[in-house]
Parts: C-alpha cells; sequence; structure tokens
C-alpha cells in the first residue's frame, strides 16, 4: 500500500485576542494610516449595525442581518480587494461593502424593501446581497470565467457562512471554478452556526478549509477576528488569482455574537456562557488594544472617531425615513431587462390602471 497525496492547511494569526503580535506582520500594517483605516471600518460597521437594528426592532426597517463580531473578516475581504474586482456577497457583508464605497443609505433602503438600495453607484459590478444561501458562490464562478474569456486580471470574492458549504450550489461553484482555472476567492465566514445549526451537525470535516482538496484548488484558515491576518490572506488569493493562478478557498474563523437576523432569538440554541465566552475575542477591541499599546491610537482619537461615524451614520438614518416609498409596480421593475409581455399588463393593473371588465383583447 503507498500514499497517493498529502493536504496541509496554512492558519494564519497576526494579532491574538489581547491584541498582541504572535505573528509576521504584513507589510502594509507598518502604515499608522492603514491600520487606522482597518479600525475605523470595523467600528463604522458596527455602529451601522446597531442602527439598523435598532429601526427594525421600532418597525422602520424589515428583517435585517448582523455582522456582530464578525466585523474582522467583513473588513479585512473588503480591504483586500481592488477597485475593479467584483463582490459577490451574502447578506451579512455591510462591512465589506461599505468599505468598497456602497453607502449606508443604499443598504438601509434594501433592507427597507427597496430595490434601488441595490443599485450601487459606487461599485457598479458587485453583485446584489444573496438572500439564497450558497447560490452566490455559482454566481462568483461564472463571473470569474467571463474575466478569464475577456482576458481581464481582475477576480471575484464570493462571501458565504459555513452553512453555505453544505449545500451543493458550493460544491458545484468551487469544481467547475477549479475544472476551468477562474480567477475567483471563495471566503467562508465560519461563524459557527447555520442559523440555529452548530457546525458539528453540519459536517464531519475537521475544517472547512480541507473542502477545498476535492475541488483541487488551494484551501486555508485564517484567525476571521484579526482583521490584519484576513486583510493579509484574502489579499494573497486575490493577488494569486489576478495572476492567472486560479481560485482559493479561505475559511475564516469567527464567531456570531448576535442572533442570526432579527427574526431569530439565538438564546433557544446557544448558552450565553458561550456567547459570553467569545466576547473575549472582540476584533475591535484586539485591534485597538494594538493600536494603543504601539502609541499609535488614544482616547481623543476614539472620541473623534465616533463622533465623526455617528454624525455620518445619523444623516443616512434621516435620508432613508425621509425617502418616499416605492409605489407597487415597482416590484416588476428590478427582475427583467425588458418586461414579458405577460407581465407588462399586470405592472398596468398595479400602477392603478383599470381591469377590461368584458374580458376582450382592448
Amino acid at each position: 500500500m503507498s500514499t497517493v497525496a498529502r493536504f496541509e492547511f496554512r492558519y494564519t494569526r497576526v494579532l491574538d485576542p489581547s491584541g498582541a503580535l504572535v505573528g509576521e506582520l504584513p507589510d502594509f500594517a507598518g502604515d499608522r494610516e492603514a491600520l487606522v483605516d482597518l479600525y475605523r471600518g470595523m467600528v463604522r460597521t458596527r455602529r451601522f449595525d446597531a442602527k439598523a437594528v435598532s429601526l427594525q426592532r421600532t418597525g422602520r426597517l424589515g428583517t435585517y442581518a448582523s455582522s456582530l463580531g464578525q466585523e474582522a473578516t467583513s473588513v479585512g475581504i473588503g480591504a483586500a480587494m481592488a477597485a475593479d474586482d467584483v463582490l459577490v456577497p451574502s447578506y451579512r457583508e455591510a462591512g465589506t461593502q461599505l468599505w468598497r464605497g456602497v453607502t449606508p443609505l443604499e443598504i438601509l433602503l434594501y433592507w427597507g424593501g427597496d430595490e434601488r438600495g441595490m443599485d450601487y453607484q459606487v461599485p457598479r459590478e458587485d453583485f446584489p446581497i444573496s438572500v439564497p444561501v450558497g447560490s452566490q458562490a455559482l454566481h462568483a464562478t461564472g463571473c470569474a470565467y467571463a474575466f478569464k474569456l475577456r482576458r481581464q486580471k481582475r477576480a471575484t470574492v464570493a462571501v458565504l457562512g459555513d452553512g453555505g458549504t453544505s449545500r451543493g450550489d458550493f460544491y458545484e461553484a468551487i469544481n467547475m471554478a477549479g475544472v476551468w482555472h477562474v480567477p475567483a476567492v471563495f471566503v467562508v465566514s465560519n461563524n459557527r452556526y447555520a442559523i440555529s445549526v452548530p457546525l458539528r451537525r453540519q459536517t464531519a470535516a475537521q475544517s472547512l478549509a480541507q473542502k477545498a482538496v476535492a475541488a483541487g484548488i488551494p484551501g486555508e484558515q485564517v484567525d476571521g477576528n484579526d482583521v490584519l491576518a484576513v486583510r493579509h490572506a484574502v489579499a494573497r488569493a486575490v493577488a494569486r488569482a489576478r495572476a492567472g493562478e486560479g481560485p482559493s478557498l479561505i475559511e475564516a474563523l469567527t464567531y456570531r455574537l448576535g442572533d442570526h437576523t432579527t427574526a431569530d432569538d439565538a438564546s433557544r440554541y446557544r448558552e450565553e456562557a458561550e456567547v459570553s465566552a467569545k466576547w473575549k475575542e472582540d476584533p475591535i477591541v484586539r485591534l485597538r488594544s494594538y493600536l494603543a499599546n504601539a502609541g499609535l491610537w488614544t482616547k481623543a482619537d476614539e472620541e473623534k472617531l465616533l463622533e465623526e461615524v455617528e454624525a455620518e451614520l445619523t444623516e443616512a438614518v434621516d435620508a432613508y425615513l425621509a425617502t418616499p416609498p416605492q409605489p407597487p409596480e415597482a416590484m416588476f421593475d428590478y427582475l427583467y431587462a425588458e418586461l414579458p409581455t405577460a407581465l407588462v399588463e399586470q405592472r398596468r393593473l398595479a400602477a392603478g390602471g383599470e381591469d377590461d371588465e368584458d374580458g376582450g383583447d382592448g
């Protein structure tokens, strides 16, 4: 008997939960402004989440998926991407979207039921939020294939949760990405729960990174609560993709500190002690501790940042609340480039047109 193959997976961590340096500092981390930008992005994401949840709880926003505790993964992904790369997100990537230029107002409009919120004015080719679980991985592979056919040095970055890796869509997507050798990066934000189902009940695999093996593509793990590590790992994978070296899979180990969505009650399936212990790995506190200990961040800096973020988000909320709702016929306007004939009459009726009582063709 002989061994056919052996596989290893890299794990990247730069800062431990206390903010101490435990790995090699990436080149970008030597720039204070780069570090402060990452910190600002995480704080902005958390404050935005708080505003959105507050709006939902008071009946002014639809169901919302918070990224509380996952800010390092979300922001690190955005920071690693080039402007002309394409993001293919799930419903928990507000931090990535905000980093890439989607406005708080646009995200609020979407969760308020207004499809104009996904008509981004800055990252025009980024995909809209995907609520179906795992299907966006297929879109990412297809988009990356288009880049390859056009010989464009661009990459797609698909983000999905651990539950998404249990879907057939995911396996098909990474399999064909490997076969076609397309410039795609799949980031699995492993927050340990697919709604109420813990990871141990989803898969017998030791890691989600190892699922890359079957697709014949590189896989690795990263500390998803360490924004420096996430940015570094995703940037490596994006660089590989843009250079024509094919797709990659990254498992970011993080934890969802809040409910799955505002329609969920996580206390039904998680012990309070488990969640309390995970607060010690707070990604924002981790980077703030590192910055403060290095003499790069002060109390005055913190106060100024919070004031700026609060002002920006308050303005966005006010603009959202002042936006008139769309008319009923708008439901027909965001699925087809050209409305099919069968729906033209329905749209007319929804807009207040009179029904043809005699059933004729007129």
